[in-house]
């Protein structure tokens, strides 16, 4: 042992036994006491996603990988992709019966269970990402969340974004707004319900099956997320065009949610890196695709010829306006669900006029 080494362990042995002599304990209270008993907590975590989707499937991999060694491997959690323990939308009511310990999905997968939680993942012409992750930990987004999964005996975290997204993926071309009509396109969330208003035909599938029902022509149209995970699923393989932006989805934020019961058991400091974690997986998703999007774009087009387009100006036009229509009757089912809307609403006026003068300025300069 170097002398360095020897010198400095000795001098943190001194003053531990000084701080033990002086009566004074540990930080950490019980969780620290608890740390101590080496109690090792096996947890399953189910997710909406296919197992070790590039993206949406690596993250809660990540996740499980990041607190395993955060905590020595006194938290040791499994992942299961969609279907292998339960379906992909059936993980909310799994995790709130305690059949798992953790999910990882999106709120708008319980839009028919709770209107209002499609809100805690994306507002079609809604924030962005970096909107959405100031609300939620900076301006009572959060805390309004955790209030809505109360009941269910969930504990909700921000634990992933792939950014703006892609308008989808389309057999047809969409050159107006009677391109719309009769569409069947999965697309979920408050996005389908506004291309309901315009015409179309909203269908919900799990990303396991969209390939499958637009191949077969029991879809016209899908969107999935931007072009690293739509080349990972070959969706170029089963449309032809491509078309931007993401009205739809210009901020979506995925989730990890707890078993309340389950986050009640762990002393402090596991809770803590559960915390920690979440938030790293957030920003590691949004780095991650904002890094790898455009090379996967440039294969798509450039070597498998997809046509890459715009939605025109009308259509996208109409799609605001019934976007604001559906946003806001959704947020009328009850008091909750309107403290949600106004707080999401209030912070989104009040970060987009900043923004057009920082940001948005910015990107026009640039």
């Amino acid at each position: 042992m170097k002398q360095t080494t020897f010198i400095r362990r000795l001098a943190s042995l001194t003053l531990v036994v000084g701080l033990l002599g002086c009566g004074a304990e540990p930080t950490g209270g019980s969780g620290a006491e608890q740390q101590a008993d080496g109690k090792i907590y096996r947890w399953k975590l189910i997710t909406t996603w296919p197992k070790n989707l590039p993206g949406l499937g690596v993250a809660p991999e990540r996740l499980a990988e990041h607190l395993r060694i955060m905590s020595n491997g006194r938290l040791d959690i499994k992942v299961y992709g969609a279907g292998e323990l339960v379906g992909a939308f059936e993980i909310f009511d799994a995790v709130s019966q305690g059949t798992a310990e953790m999910g990882h999905g999106a709120a708008y997968y319980w839009r028919g269970k709770l209107p209002a939680a499609a809100m805690f993942a994306t507002v079609p012409f809604g924030m962005n990402a970096q909107e959405m992750n100031g609300w939620l930990h900076y301006g009572g987004g959060l805390e309004l969340w955790r209030e809505l999964y109360e009941p269910f005996n969930l504990v909700p975290f921000a634990a992933g974004n792939s950014g703006v997204q892609m308008a989808g993926w389309f057999n047809k071309e969409i050159n107006s707004l009677a391109d719309l009509q009769g569409l069947k396109m999965r697309i979920p969330g408050l996005g389908g319900e506004v291309l309901a208003r315009a015409g179309g035909v909203p269908v919900s599938l799990p990303g396991s099956e969209v390939y499958t029902a637009l191949q077969t022509g029991v879809i016209d149209a899908t969107e999935w997320v931007g072009p690293y995970n739509d080349l990972a699923l070959s969706l170029h393989t089963a449309a032809k065009y491509y078309y931007y932006p993401g009205w739809h989805e210009p901020g979506p934020t995925l989730e990890a949610f707890v078993n309340k019961t389950a986050w009640e058991s762990l002393p402090s400091d596991l809770q803590e890196m559960i915390s920690v974690a979440t938030r790293a997986i957030n920003e590691d998703m949004l780095s991650e695709f904002t890094a790898r999007n455009n090379a996967a774009l440039v294969t798509l087009v450039e070597e498998h010829g997809v046509e890459l387009r715009a939605l025109p100006p009308d259509v996208m036009q109409r799609l605001k306006v019934l976007a604001a229509e559906v946003v806001e009757e959704s947020a009328q089912q009850d008091e909750l669900s309107k403290r949600i809307y106004a707080s999401y609403t209030a912070f989104s006026k009040a970060v987009k006029s900043y923004h057009e003068i920082s940001e948005q300025a910015y990107l026009n300069a640039r």
